[in-house]
């Protein structure tokens, strides 16, 4: 194959890192004066990304002596992760002008973008070094992003727990791709896949180590516990546009990279893998729904809600088969916009001075103050709890009719159970909203563009979403066989 040929199977990766270093120089030279200019361009720069996906890009195969797969399973998770990146970009501006007096710096779209190219590697890497780079470039840009407000005491706090706790696993991860390595002689994904199913003796065993720090390192990225620590705390200092980024956007490119390393490079041993999965899975959605209970900051809670999701997100990856590859998708797309929009009402919760609000008493009574913003919060608090006719309640059924049809029936029904615990919490919010003594009054000043999404995204995951489940199926089994 030719080297322009291979060139654009990564077209992408390549329109985000031109456009970010080229927005890095506008930034220099610019300074502040260009900073919403340097925003919308790079919401362009995610467009023209996601239109690049269009050809090789998400059906040239491997490239790059097979460092790289550009396949639709890579291609589907990349318009998630674009989509939230842009969405993540379009809020930040008023919310910095409104919070630290001052407008957003140039350098956070650009940060955005070099960690949406690290996530596009990560979703495409067919190669452990391939994903390790990859991975390496989003955490970088995440740490400063968590600590982008400077002179906030709880944003500097979060960079630095994260960057903390980030490198610790890292370093697990790697030492994981040192052991396959080491025992399989390769970093090629389909070569470690021959290792494994041939391994014996020292081999097996070191092999075998090898996966479980690996999947340590993948928990963390994707806040499954026990390696979950750092996500209350880094939600909560983070700025809340760069939340809304943390909680989407990373979520879909670990819990896919978590997917192709399983399937690709660990697929003959699945039933060794599959054990760590259903722990992580059963104890993300125990975990994150008794310990959001108790919360009181909106964004703790929601910290826990996306550990919550991304237990039920594992349940389909556990079943190993192209049907539960194809639920983790579906699930995927319906959390996205599930978590954006509730983020997005976060951030309306101002008050008259227009400073942020997080606690959640301050939504009491928000249904008679602010009827349409407290109605679009309840469809998104319905929809993550699942309860039918929202969209949520396909997403949780489509992963466990994957676990069922793998034969993982227990596990299919304790997640069930389990979920009722996570319907409480929600259904809290509701009845705060609904049925407490209004608190005092959030600020007025609205946005057409935040209003606008808050809409999309309650139409999104309101039972008509369901007119798009046939698209949203064919696409993600689609993709999900191309793994198989």
């Amino acid at each position: 194959m030719d080297y322009a040929a291979q060139l654009s199977m990564v077209l992408p990766e390549i329109v985000l890192s031109v456009g970010g270093l080229a927005l890095l120089m506008i930034a220099a030279w610019g300074g502040q004066a260009v900073s919403r200019l340097v925003s919308w361009v790079a919401v362009l720069v995610l467009i023209g990304a996601g239109v690049a996906l269009t050809g090789p890009a998400s059906s040239g195969g491997l490239a790059f002596d097979k460092l790289y797969n550009a396949d639709l399973f890579g291609a589907y998770a990349k318009v998630l992760i674009f989509f939230a990146a842009a969405i993540s970009i379009v809020i930040a501006p008023r919310f910095f002008a409104r919070t630290s007096g001052e407008d957003l710096r140039p350098e956070y779209p650009i940060l955005i973008l070099f960690a949406t190219a690290g996530m596009g590697m990560m979703v495409s890497a067919n190669d452990l070094l391939t994903l390790y780079v990859g991975l390496e470039l989003n955490s970088l840009a995440s740490y400063v992003l968590a600590s982008f407000m400077r002179r906030d005491v709880r944003s500097a706090e979060a960079g630095l727990k994260y960057f903390i706790l980030g490198s610790l696993a890292s370093g697990i991860l790697l030492y994981g791709i040192s052991l396959v390595y080491g025992f399989s002689g390769t970093t090629i994904f389909g070569d470690i896949a021959t290792a494994y199913a041939g391994g014996e003796g020292a081999a097996k065993l070191g092999l075998l180590f090898g996966l479980v720090f690996m999947f340590a390192g993948f928990a963390f990225k994707m806040s499954a516990v026990p390696f979950h620590m750092w996500t209350p705390d880094v939600y909560e200092g983070a700025p809340t546009p760069v939340t809304t980024f943390f909680a989407s956007a990373p979520k879909v490119a670990a819990v896919a990279l978590a997917v192709r390393v399983a399937i690709d490079a660990m697929g003959p041993v699945t039933s060794d893998w599959r054990q760590i999965v259903i722990v992580a899975s059963l104890a993300s959605i125990v975990l994150g729904a008794v310990a959001a209970i108790g919360q009181t900051n909106i964004k703790r809670l929601l910290a826990y809600s996306s550990i919550n999701n991304i237990g039920f997100a594992l349940v389909g990856l556990a079943a190993g088969t192209a049907e539960g590859v194809a639920g983790v998708l579906t699930y995927l797309s319906i959390y996205v916009v599930m978590t954006l929009g509730s983020f997005l009402v976060v951030l309306q919760m101002r008050d008259a001075d227009g400073k942020p609000v997080e606690s959640i008493a301050s939504l009491s009574g928000l249904s008679r103050t602010r009827p349409a913003l407290a109605a679009a919060l309840a469809i998104f608090m319905f929809s993550l709890a699942g309860i039918p006719p929202l969209f949520g309640f396909w997403a949780k059924f489509a992963v466990f009719e994957a676990a069922t049809r793998a034969g993982l029936f227990p596990l299919a029904v304790f997640g069930i159970a389990a979920s009722v615990i996570g319907a409480y919490y929600y259904l809290k919010i509701v009845k705060t909203m609904y049925f407490d003594e209004p608190a005092p009054e959030y600020g007025r000043e609205t946005n057409p563009v935040e209003g606008g999404l808050i809409a999309a995204a309650a139409l999104f995951v309101s039972p008509l979403g369901y007119l798009l489940i046939p698209a949203i199926g064919a696409w993600s089994l689609a993709a999900a066989k191309t793994l198989f």
